[in-house]
């Protein structure tokens, strides 16, 4: 198993004083879509011309401005494709169309002949160039990768020039850049700039992708950043990236490109692509929202672009995937519970407190609102064994029940002993039943029938009907409040002793209930819990007593 003999490390770049490592993004890259491309080629069902159809609407309503739509000399479907969104007049006037071509005469006339009609394309020409594609896969020489660059470049050159009316872009991908020598990439993209004399105004787009993930992240940075300080051509030449994920590091490899000058990015919605897949743009996009730049893309609702995705290329958006995923909101945990909640509550205190101006999200655990980007914060915590009295609270924040501090813990042991029991997760309306069963149903062995409540010589009275068991003694009690005079009532019968009451409304209009939580000392010397609703907030209280009583009983 010992892998020293199979494999070898990968050297890095020779690269003095780097900057990068010090350097941060500071506004969006270009972004392009390559979805209907290379994420559609690595689909065991390619999409339909139909459905690439529905697919580019998901992707213009997103803000791309530039989509890479297929490869139309190689593939029939791209073809009618390409066909039907020119001749339909389906592309906005701001959006750019790219395809992609090998370097070879026959494709490259072919993919023009596609494009006639076209406003604004770019034309996305690549070929191998690491060692070993050009050992094992084509048989060629250095001179030889450079000659068929150069000639493809000028083909492109001569047949765009067909496209009247076209504004033409240039793209020129070395595959395989990242496991290229840097030398020899710089040589190739050098000629390959000559060849078509980019300016200013007209500027070549570079993409040097990370096709195969061989290293970490911070040397395709070194790469990056190597290549942008020796190339010649540097004011004229849009650098982009597109990383694969074969290392699970798209992400950070982008990012990082980004850091050593990179000014554009290629990847798919979710990272959906070859192997492993290709850069997630959602989740580099939404990066940069987390710090305060505007990714230029509307991500405002994530869980419409996910069944978007999914509806059209089958695949499924895993439960942690980044930002998208059906958990990533989501705690079970106690002490996260706890936080989270926390940090909502203040969050919108400061919001009260602000006067209209922006408060800063700082949120623990949460990087990102979730209302942001279209989630709902039902899904933030949720209930399971490994959830704490903060947890529970919160779901119960959610249907309108706000416990007093105490009741949190004491009702945070009642739930999670009752979810050990079921063996499963319990949603916000499970918590709120097993609330309700546990204080506000509780009739036994005290039963609360009638308050029969009056005043007399400025004193509270009251003589309430109250079965203890089958039995209903004759109480009366008095005292400087209903309350006090219900308690003073039961004392005939009991010892008994009101630490501390509080009531919230349940609702907001005119048939809203009071609800009631009473905290009793038992002669016992338990201290116990109960609750009670009424329209009556008198009447409340007293059921809630009754519901700490029978507790007790437990």
């Amino acid at each position: 198993m010992n892998p020293a003999g199979k494999y070898k490390q990968f050297r890095g770049v020779e690269l003095d004083h780097r900057q990068w490592p010090s350097n941060s993004i500071t506004r969006a890259p270009i972004w392009c879509s390559v979805d209907l491309r290379d994420g559609n080629q690595a689909l065991a069902t390619p999409m339909t011309v139909d459905q690439k159809l529905e697919f580019f609407k998901v992707l213009v309503q997103c803000g791309f401005k530039e989509i890479e739509i297929g490869f139309p000399a190689a593939s029939p479907t791209d073809f009618a494709f390409t066909r039907k969104l020119i001749e339909g007049k389906l592309i906005p006037d701001d959006v750019t169309i790219q395809v992609l071509v090998q370097a070879r005469e026959d494709l490259i006339k072919g993919t023009v002949l596609a494009l006639e009609g076209a406003r604004n394309v770019i034309i996305h020409m690549y070929n191998s160039t690491s060692p070993a594609q050009r050992r094992i896969v084509f048989g060629l020489e250095k001179p030889d990768i450079v000659r068929l660059a150069v000639d493809g470049t000028c083909l492109v050159k001569k047949y765009a020039r067909k496209l009247v009316g076209t504004n033409v872009r240039f793209e020129y991908s070395p595959e395989s850049f990242s496991a290229t020598e840097v030398d020899f990439a710089l040589e190739v993209c050098e000629a390959v700039m000559c060849a078509w004399q980019p300016t200013l105004e007209h500027k070549i787009i570079l993409n040097l992708p990370d096709t195969v993930q061989v290293a970490t992240p911070n040397v395709y940075a070194d790469q990056i950043e190597w290549f942008c300080r020796n190339t010649t051509w540097r004011r004229c030449a849009i650098i982009s990236l597109h990383s694969h994920n074969d290392r699970g590091t798209g992400v950070a490899g982008t990012e990082l490109g980004l850091l050593a000058g990179a000014d554009r990015v290629e990847g798919t919605l979710f990272g959906n692509g070859e192997r492993t897949g290709n850069l997630d743009i959602v989740t580099v996009a939404l990066n940069l929202y987390t710090q305060g730049i505007d990714p230029e893309l509307d991500l405002s609702d994530i869980p419409g672009l996910v069944q978007a995705y999914e509806q059209r290329t089958g695949m499924q958006v895993p439960s942690r995937h980044p930002y998208a995923g059906g958990l990533v909101f989501t705690a079970f945990s106690g002490s996260h519970q706890d936080a989270i909640r926390k940090g909502l509550q203040a969050q919108e205190a400061a919001k009260a407190q602000a006067n209209g101006q922006v408060v800063p999200w700082d949120v623990p655990y949460l990087t990102i609102n979730p209302k942001d980007i279209g989630r709902t914060y039902e899904t933030v915590i949720r209930a399971n064994g490994q959830s704490g009295k903060g947890g529970f609270a919160y779901l119960l924040d959610q249907v309108g029940i706000h416990l007093p501090k105490d009741l949190e813990r004491e009702f945070g042991a009642v739930a999670k002993k009752a979810i050990d029991a079921a063996g499963r997760e319990f949603s916000a309306a499970d918590i709120r039943d097993l609330f309700w069963k546990e204080y506000i149903l509780r009739d036994e062995p005290y039963k609360f029938v009638a308050f029969n409540g009056f005043q007399k010589q400025g004193e509270f009275c009251c003589n309430p009907m109250v079965w203890f068991g089958k039995e209903e003694p004759g109480l009366f009690g008095k005292g400087n409040g209903p309350v006090s005079a219900f308690v003073h009532a039961l004392q005939t019968r009991m010892d008994i002793h009101l630490i501390d009451q509080s009531q919230q409304s349940l609702g907001n209009d005119e048939n809203a209930y009071a609800l009631a939580y009473v905290k009793l000392k038992l002669s016992s010397g338990k201290i116990c819990w109960g609750a009670g609703i009424d329209v009556n907030i008198d009447l409340a209280s007293a059921k809630a007593i009754i519901s700490a009583l029978n507790r007790g009983q437990s």
